[in-house]
């Protein structure tokens, strides 16, 4: 049996029935890494630090992490119920991974995490099944809107578009919107930016019908992959979701990032540590001001020599991916050894 996290009835099944299991880790393997430590001895060396985020943390396998890189519901210090709430689902399902010798299928690849995926070894049965990222054209939603933005795409010069989106949760503030819209005004580059309706602020639609037709697009939703596969885009402004990482990845896309809470800080951390974007800093509300947006798409965008090398390390992890996804590749090999692997567990009684 295969469940995503924190499925405990899904969990009590398997063992009833002496069925092996397998945890769908929907997270990069350095934050399942992380969350390992956390919850075997290295909680308080992160809790008593958990307000120095430049202060950095040594764990067994891992390149130190600062605090401000760390998955945000173990630095978080407000003590909210939902992080109390997340903390003690996590610390549960780790506990169950060590009882039950529950396997841990992870959506990455090795040629991209392959530190983090050996130093998971001695702890856990794991297996990298990644990159998941559905084939282009699998989601054809609001096609009228759709066609617009492609439309708008295909008369666009090549690598000429920033492309910004921060993903289903994230809600936007007017101050917010007002420092998008004037930074992407300043840099003076085309642009496609997704604003979702739900969430946002009363005043933002102000704001948003100031935006320069000729220039960029306003969307409410798109097709993400294949926005990021065209040809006319050249960056990605994104909260660093791990779905959003992994498809900038495929498809060779230079990100500025601009983590928010979760794994993204740390997804965020990794963008820098692969070379393949910049880490865009908030200002001390929290907030990525104009000037800041414009300075990390300019980098990205520009013909520069940092520009140039994020380019091509991000075209060579591309490939790398869709080595991986290739027929016998690196997916399908792990995938094999996955199923060879709970086929010997279920013939030896799963003990």
């Amino acid at each position: 049996m295969v469940c995503t996290l924190n499925m405990p009835a899904v969990i009590d099944v398997a063992h009833e029935h002496n069925i092996p299991l397998a945890i769908y880790w929907i997270q990069p393997a350095t934050a399942f890494l992380t969350y390992y430590h956390y919850f075997h001895g290295h909680d308080k060396i992160i809790t008593q630090h958990a307000t120095e985020p430049t202060y950095e943390v040594s764990l067994p396998g891992l390149y130190p992490l600062t605090i401000r890189d760390m998955p945000s519901f173990l630095t978080e210090t407000t003590h909210s119920e939902l992080s109390k709430v997340i903390i003690q689902g996590f610390r549960e399902l780790f506990m169950q991974i060590d009882q039950e010798k529950i396997i841990v299928l992870v959506n990455t690849f090795t040629a991209l995490e392959d530190v983090a995926l050996k130093a998971l070894q001695p702890y856990v049965d794991i297996f990298s099944v990644g990159p998941a990222v559905p084939p282009l054209g699998s989601l054809q939603w609001l096609k009228a809107n759709e066609e617009k933005y492609m439309e708008w795409l295909n008369v666009q010069p090549e690598k000429s578009v920033v492309y910004l989106s921060f993903g289903s949760l994230l809600t936007y503030t007017t101050r917010q919107v007002e420092e998008i819209l004037y930074g992407l005004q300043d840099c003076g580059r085309r642009y496609l930016w997704v604003v979702r309706r739900e969430g946002r602020a009363e005043d933002v639609d102000f704001y948003l019908r100031k935006v320069n037709r000729g220039k960029g697009m306003v969307v409410e939703w798109c097709d993400q992959l294949r926005v990021l596969s065209h040809p006319s885009v050249g960056c990605f402004v994104t909260h660093c979701g791990w779905n959003s990482t992994l498809e900038a990845i495929v498809h060779g896309v230079p990100m500025v990032a601009f983590p928010s809470w979760s794994d993204q800080p740390l997804n965020a951390h990794l963008i820098e540590a692969w070379s393949v974007g910049v880490r865009a800093e908030r200002d001390a509300e929290g907030t990525l001001t104009r000037s800041e947006l414009v300075s990390c798409m300019e980098l990205l965008m520009g013909d520069n020599e940092k520009a140039r090398k994020i380019k091509a390390r991000a075209n060579h992890l591309k490939k790398k991916a869709n080595d991986a996804l290739e027929k016998d590749g690196a997916l399908e090999g792990s995938l094999l050894k996955f199923i060879e692997y709970t086929i010997n567990l279920s013939r030896n009684g799963h003990e």
